[in-house]
């Protein structure tokens, strides 16, 4: 493989690390003990951002912010089309930030600055879907259920949601949960990946600038025990929409159910590729080489085995070899890197030691 030159890291090591603080009930907070985490950019090697991380006593006033924004708060009672605009101008502020949100995403998750712009873009699409759905809302009424009777089905928010997201799409799964959650009338509380939490932070702006109401969206920082557990067990919770580990998930799961919860997940997966003698060569290794290295391999939905018949094992492998070597690895921040950073030390050697044992 052709290993693109590191170019960056200096440049980032000059900038110092950023610091993030939470959003809570439309302001910018520390922690409530005051501690703090930093992370190390995979790419570079040095540290690029400190965040402000929270604890259980964080996630109870981001919690109740949120409660109180349902409760008592205009979000839940605005007209479809005012919470459409406000979706819509999200999606645009989104839009004029995307160097910015691609960058951060890149330095912090490894990924290539080409693929984290086109995620950015991905999510305002979703953003600007989502406000068409705000307007569309509505129930339902039947007629057919006997002399004099009307039935009416009418459709409202859920109330407060905690979403959780995980480190390796940082911006595009967020923008997968809270723009519907917000387009129904929903409050929330969000917790995205220690690793990879400044793009949330910037979104958390963004939506203060165009106009959400405070307590609508709360963002608090940390670790999945600390800030992560008390989201998903907190009695003023409605509902939970996880992505991450199927152990997590487990225990998500398994903490929402003593409030009876409803809960959304989507967890980790293993993917097979079958590759059949009268496959067209070129078209299945070209997947497969993508299925595998895409976001290097860190998705749920990679391709992480690839089952090939025996007539065609050897062309298989050789080709596939051959394709292999083309895709260029190097620094996130380089446009023609193809894949970047591993996310952390600890993943690499896992990666390492499979190598091995094979």
């Amino acid at each position: 493989m052709t290993i693109a030159i590191d170019l960056a890291r200096l440049t980032e090591a000059a900038r110092g690390p950023t610091k993030y603080r939470m959003f809570i009930d439309g302001k910018s907070v520390d922690g409530a003990d005051g501690r703090e985490g930093g992370r190390v950019s995979p790419g570079h090697g040095v540290e690029v951002s400190r965040y402000a991380f929270g604890s259980a006593a964080d996630v109870d006033r981001a919690v109740a912010a949120a409660r109180r924004a349902f409760d008592h708060g205009p979000w839940p009672r605005m007209k479809a089309a005012e919470r459409a605009k406000v979706l819509l101008d999200v999606a645009d502020l989104i839009a004029g930030r995307c160097e910015e949100i691609a960058r951060l995403d890149a330095i912090e998750s490894g990924k290539p600055i080409s693929q984290a712009k086109a995620e950015v873009m991905g999510a305002v699409d979703i953003w600007r879907y989502a406000a068409t759905l705000a307007r569309t809302l509505h129930g339902e009424s039947y007629a057919n259920i006997g002399d004099d009777m009307l039935g009416v089905v009418l459709r409202e928010p859920i109330g407060v949601v905690s979403l959780i997201t995980p480190w390796n799409f940082p911006f595009l799964i967020i923008a997968q949960k809270l723009p519907f959650a917000l387009a129904a009338g929903c409050t929330a509380v969000v917790k995205p990946s220690e690793l990879t939490s400044a793009s949330t932070v910037v979104l958390a702006e963004i939506l203060a600038t165009a106009g959400l109401p405070d307590g609508v969206c709360n963002v608090v920082l940390g670790t999945g025990l600390d800030v992560g557990a008390p989201m998903v067990a907190h009695p003023d919770v409605d509902m939970v929409s996880f992505t991450g580990s199927t152990r997590v998930g487990k225990a998500t799961m398994q903490a929402a159910s003593a409030t009876l919860k409803k809960v959304a997940m989507e967890l980790g997966g293993k993917n097979a590729q079958v590759v059949f003698p009268d496959a067209d060569l070129d078209a299945v290794v070209d997947a497969a080489v993508f299925g595998a290295l895409f976001n290097a391999g860190e998705c749920c939905n990679a391709g992480s085995r690839v089952i090939v018949h025996r007539d065609i094992r050897d062309a298989f492998l050789t080709a596939y070899d051959s394709h292999a070597r083309k895709v260029v690895v190097g620094d996130p921040l380089d446009p023609e890197t193809m894949v970047g950073a591993i996310i952390t030390p600890d993943h690499h050697a896992k990666i390492d030691a499979a190598i091995a044992a094979a």
